[in-house]
């Protein structure tokens, strides 16, 4: 008997906040969507993701990723700072 699994897409509640997080294949990296965190929560301890943003950050990388860690929010400072989103546009 063959059987198939493929890896599901699984919501997490960050901070009250819903994200989205795929693992890829058989690896230790993941897809996650979630919103970018509010412009003024980004120097806060504890920063909050911005629902009402309309727009939704699409990572491609660790599985471990925070979408309110640290480099999460160094990348988001860069691309306020420089206006530079990293999409490849």
């Amino acid at each position: 008997m063959l059987l198939c699994a493929a890896p599901l897409a699984r919501a997490e509640v960050l901070d009250g906040e819903e994200s989205i997080k795929e693992p890829a294949g058989d690896t230790d990296y993941c897809r996650m969507k979630f919103p970018p965190m509010r412009k003024e929560t980004l120097d806060w301890e504890k920063p909050v993701l911005d629902e009402a943003a309309g727009n939704v950050i699409d990572f491609y990388g660790a599985c471990d990723h925070e979408p309110t860690g640290k480099d999460e929010v160094e990348s988001q400072k860069h691309a306020i700072l420089h206006g530079t989103f990293m999409d490849g546009d």
